[in-house]
């Protein structure tokens, strides 16, 4: 377990932080801040949205733990919703200043912040693809995702980052088949086959799909697509689309 020190570091994000500079100030857990749309960035100083961010707060204990709704009570740490954001604000001890100031609480922050906030966003989005799969929104095999393609039912592509890159390919000639444009989907790369498989309760799942939803107003997807994003976006997952 790491004790909330004030580590020095050379990294390009957010370089020169902590050295002079006062920190950004936590807040204060009340109801008129939850209210408020914006937040800024712990590490990089910049102002974003709340969907940008991930708030942290510590528990009874004084442990970091993440806040992923912003709902937990206490004061709150902002941080950019990308893993290396995280990692940064660990290794730099933000949490512990930024917490600690006002607390009698010794602050902690337990190794591998990062990569659990990874694995509980991953579970939330995991969680999210066997919803919409209960309510009939996905299907799986390369033939019936790609005809699925063709017919253009398919919303997103979700391919097993440990699939075959050619299968892929051919998915994506698809795609720039019937859009133009090999980036006309979305695809998802952020689980393995075994997570998809234990996702949707089967086995050998490689490729599947997001069908289009037949209301408007009524998704049915779970909330994959929004916890989808927000996990690659903090992993960076990005699909190879070359043809």
């Amino acid at each position: 377990m790491n004790t909330a020190n004030n580590p020095n570091g050379s990294d390009a994000i957010g370089a020169g932080i902590g050295d002079g500079e006062p920190d950004v100030e936590a807040d204060d857990g009340s109801p008129r801040t939850r209210r408020e749309q914006t937040r800024q960035c712990a590490v990089s100083r910049d102002v974003l949205s709340k969907a940008e961010l991930i708030r942290f707060v510590a528990d009874p204990e004084g442990r970091i733990v993440p806040d992923l709704k912003a709902v937990l009570p206490g004061r709150g740490v902002w941080v950019r919703a990308e893993a290396k954001y995280v990692a940064l604000a660990e290794k730099r001890g933000l949490f512990g200043r930024m917490l600690g100031k006002k607390s009698d609480k010794v602050i902690t922050v337990e190794a591998g912040l990062a990569d659990r906030v990874e694995k509980l966003l991953k579970d939330r989005a995991l969680g999210a693809l066997a919803l919409a799969q209960k309510s009939g929104r996905i299907i799986t095999g390369f033939a019936k995702v790609e005809s699925a393609i063709g017919s253009d039912k398919a919303e997103t592509l979700i391919v097993a980052s440990d699939g075959a890159d050619d299968s892929l390919r051919k998915l994506m000639q698809a795609v720039k088949r019937r859009f133009g444009d090999s980036d006309g989907l979305q695809v998802v790369r952020s689980f393995e086959g075994l997570e998809l498989d234990l996702a949707f309760g089967r086995t050998n799942v490689i490729h599947a799909a997001l069908t289009k939803a037949e209301k408007t107003k009524d998704r049915g997807d779970g909330g994959f697509l929004n916890a989808a994003e927000r996990l690659q976006t903090y992993i960076g997952a990005r699909a190879e689309t070359e043809t």
